[in-house]
């Protein structure tokens, strides 16, 4: 029982990590209509960032928080290089999100090299419920119920988290009241980015970061926000855990080397199961 419960709560921080970056996916599609398949790749400059900044010198705490600011600024750039042109078409700005994201490995490898790194994070082990967990697994869980508390403070009650919330539900008539949908758009990216980097920071001490982490990561965002049907961040919440779980008890008591499988039969059941309840909306798309 023991060893099931280490494996679970094991799984919840790695699922934090995925739900962190589905909820990215979730923040631009909301808006956009965007799948931003660059999102993992804001992960892992935050991940790289933390670990450089900190082999520089810099604090604990302040190197994480430069870190998440490097990878905000990399969802800015993305999201002027995806939306800049007024009109562009969301498969266009899918295409160029996939583009960013494999120039990106250029970038990463002639910046940090192509050896995986890592982070220290929290140190030490401690008791819960009688059950030997890493003080860091707690600290990924902590920082990702706070995350998300926030965020749900944010899109429900600020002016700018309901406008963002307004543009996803009809950009026409948010822009008939005066609401800068382009300029809301701009910020979804920028909002990915910090999600990205977050989970990037959280991650990065539990498994090491190289330049193409990001398929990885954004597998299992993708199915985490997928289970949420793109558009609802607290249901990617629970999908990245859920994977996170079964995941770590596929490691524990089966063979790791499955571990990506399971995340894309999870992500390809939901899109069946999806697509078979909305039978009318596929029609309509198709006529």
């Amino acid at each position: 029982m023991i060893t099931l419960l280490a494996h679970i709560v094991s799984g919840l921080a790695i699922g934090c990590g995925f739900a962190l970056v589905g909820s990215g996916l979730v923040a631009v599609y909301r808006v956009t209509g965007v799948v931003n398949f660059a999102q993992g790749m804001f992960a892992v400059v935050g991940g790289l960032c933390a670990s450089a900044f900190l082999g520089a010198g810099i604090w604990h705490g302040a190197a994480e928080l430069l870190a998440v600011a490097v990878a905000a600024a990399t969802g800015a750039v993305t999201g002027l290089l995806a939306l800049g042109r007024r009109g562009t078409a969301p498969m266009t700005a899918l295409i160029v999100t996939l583009a960013v994201g494999f120039l990106a490995y250029a970038v990463l490898v002639a910046v940090f090299g192509d050896t995986p790194r890592s982070t220290p994070g929290l140190p030490g082990m401690t008791s819960l419920l009688g059950v030997p967990v890493r003080r860091h697994h707690l600290l990924v869980i902590g920082v990702t119920a706070v995350v998300f508390g926030a965020l749900w403070l944010f899109l429900t009650r600020t002016y700018l988290g309901k406008a963002l919330t307004a543009c996803a539900s009809n950009p026409y008539a948010a822009r008939v009241t005066g609401i800068p949908v382009a300029r809301m758009a701009q910020f979804a990216f920028v909002l990915a980015g910090v999600l990205g980097g977050v989970a990037g920071v959280l991650v990065a001490p539990l498994r090491p970061m190289s330049f193409d982490s990001d398929v990885t990561l954004i597998v299992h965002g993708f199915a985490a926000a997928v289970l949420g049907g793109l558009t609802r961040p607290m249901v990617a919440l629970a999908g990245g855990v859920l994977l996170g779980v079964v995941e770590a008890l596929v490691a524990g008591y089966g063979n790791a080397a499955y571990q990506t499988t399971v995340a894309l039969v999870v992500m390809l059941a939901v899109m069946v199961w999806h697509a078979a309840r909305r039978p009318s909306v596929h029609q309509e798309v198709t006529v």
